[in-house]
C-alpha cells in the first residue's frame, strides 16, 4: 500500500460528517508539523479549520479542501462500511470520502512531504486551507479563514482546491472556473376561497403561471468562451390545502440561476422582478447569493497544472467550468489564481462512494510535479 493510499484510508476511517472533523486535521497538522509549517487552527460557530504555512518570502501556493463529508445514506445500502476503507478485487478504494476528498488531499499531503524531501528549501510559500464546513452551509469554514486572512493582509497567489474534478481519468479535466449561483424563494399571493366561487378568490397559480412561463423561456445570456449560457432552474414549489375544491392562498417557489461571467447578480435580479413585475403578480421575493462566478485565465497557474498533468498522464487537460460550486468561490474574488484537480467524480455523493487506488498515486505525481514547477527546490547553499 502506498503512503497516499495509506493516509487516505487513515482519513476515510475518521466518520467526518459535516460539520464535524472528527480528528482528520489533528492527523494532516501533526504530518505537516513534521515537516516544519506553521500549523493553526481557525475554529469559529463549531466549525473546524486548519491554516498551515511554509515559508517566509516569495508568492504563496496554497493547497485547499475539506475533511467533512456527506452523509453515508442508509449504511446496510453499501457493499462494504463506509467508514472502514476498502480496496476490492479491481483495485477501487470504497469509503465515503475516497473521492470527495479524502484520498484528493491525501495526494496533496504526501506530494508536499515527497518534494520537501528532495531536500533543500522551497521557493515558494506552501500553505494549506481546510475546513469541516463545505459540505454543509459554508459559513465558517473556508470563507471565515479568508476573511481573517484578509484582515491580517495575507494574500493567496496561486489555489489548488482538490475537489474531484476528473470525468473519467485523473487529469482529464481541470476546472479553471466555476458558475454563480443565485436562489430566490419567491412567494406569490392569493386569496384563499372555494373553487366553485372564484369570483371572491385571487388563484395565485394562475398569477404566477404566465411569469413562471417567461422566466423558464427567458435567454438570460449566451455565455462566453469559458461558461455556457446562465440557467434558470424551478427546484421547489408547493401549493394548496390537499382539499380539491379549495383555491390556495399562496404558492411558494424556490428557483436557482448558475450564472456565467456574462451575466452578474444584481442584473438576474432585475431582470426576474421586472417580468413578475410587467404580469402584475402579487409577491414577496428573498434572494441568497451563494457564490459569484470565477475564472482563472490561462497563465501562470493553469500552465503549470498542463504541464504535470502531461509528464505524469501524457495527456493534455480540458479547462471546465462546469458542475456546482466550490470553497474556490471564497479564494478567486481576493485575486488569487483558483484551479480544481481531483479524482474521478462519478460517485461522489452516492452509496458506495470509490476511486480507483492508482488514481491517488497518480494524483499525487501530479502535485509532486506541479509543486517542482511552483515551488521549485534550491540547495540550500
Amino acid at each position: 500500500m502506498s503512503e497516499t493510499l495509506d493516509l487516505a484510508c487513515e482519513l476515510i476511517r475518521r466518520p467526518s460528517v459535516t460539520p464535524d472533523d472528527a480528528g482528520c486535521q489533528a492527523l494532516i497538522g501533526a504530518r505537516l508539523a513534521a515537516l516544519g509549517f506553521n500549523v493553526e487552527t481557525l475554529e469559529a460557530e463549531g466549525v473546524t479549520n486548519l491554516w498551515a504555512t511554509l515559508g517566509d518570502s516569495g508568492p504563496l501556493l496554497v493547497f485547499a479542501g475539506h475533511t467533512d463529508v456527506v452523509p453515508t445514506g442508509p449504511e446496510e445500502a453499501w457493499a462494504t462500511p463506509p467508514f472502514e476503507p476498502t480496496v476490492d478485487a479491481e483495485g477501487l478504494l470504497r469509503g465515503r470520502g475516497a473521492a470527495d476528498m479524502k484520498g484528493s488531499l491525501a495526494a496533496m499531503i504526501t506530494a508536499c512531504e515527497a518534494h520537501l524531501a528532495a531536500g533543500g528549501v522551497p521557493g515558494v510559500r506552501i500553505g494549506f486551507l481546510l475546513t469541516s464546513d463545505e459540505e454543509g452551509p459554508a459559513l465558517h469554514g473556508t470563507r471565515h479563514v479568508v476573511e481573517v486572512l484578509r484582515q491580517r493582509g495575507e494574500a493567496i497567489d496561486w489555489c489548488i482546491v482538490g475537489e474531484p474534478s476528473a470525468t473519467s481519468a485523473v487529469g482529464d479535466t481541470v476546472k479553471n472556473g466555476r458558475r454563480g449561483s443565485l436562489s430566490g424563494h419567491l412567494v406569490v399571493h392569493g386569496r384563499q376561497g372555494h373553487v366553485a366561487y372564484p369570483q371572491h378568490a385571487v388563484n395565485p397559480v394562475h398569477q404566477l403561471a404566465p411569469a413562471l412561463a417567461e422566466l423558464a423561456g427567458t435567454r438570460w445570456d449566451e455565455g462566453n468562451d469559458f461558461f455556457p449560457p446562465t440557467t434558470f432552474q424551478v427546484s421547489n414549489l408547493h401549493a394548496g390545502t390537499g382539499a380539491t375544491n379549495v383555491i390556495p392562498g399562496n404558492v411558494d417557489v424556490h428557483f436557482n440561476f448558475r450564472f456565467s461571467t456574462a451575466s452578474t447578480a444584481a442584473e438576474l435580479r432585475e431582470r426576474t422582478e421586472a417580468i413578475l413585475d410587467a404580469h402584475g403578480v402579487d409577491y414577496s421575493l428573498d434572494w441568497t447569493l451563494s457564490g459569484e462566478p470565477f475564472l482563472t485565465e490561462p497563465g501562470t497557474l493553469v500552465a503549470a497544472v498542463r504541464e504535470a498533468v502531461a509528464e505524469v498522464t501524457g495527456g493534455e487537460p480540458e479547462l471546465s467550468t462546469a458542475g456546482g460550486t466550490s470553497d474556490g468561490r471564497f479564494i478567486a474574488p481576493t485575486g488569487a489564481q483558483v484551479v480544481e484537480l481531483g479524482p474521478v467524480n462519478a460517485t461522489i455523493h452516492q452509496v458506495d462512494e470509490r476511486v480507483a487506488a492508482t488514481d491517488l498515486d497518480h494524483l499525487h505525481a501530479i502535485h509532486t510535479a506541479l509543486l517542482h514547477r511552483l515551488a521549485p527546490v534550491t540547495s540550500p547553499g
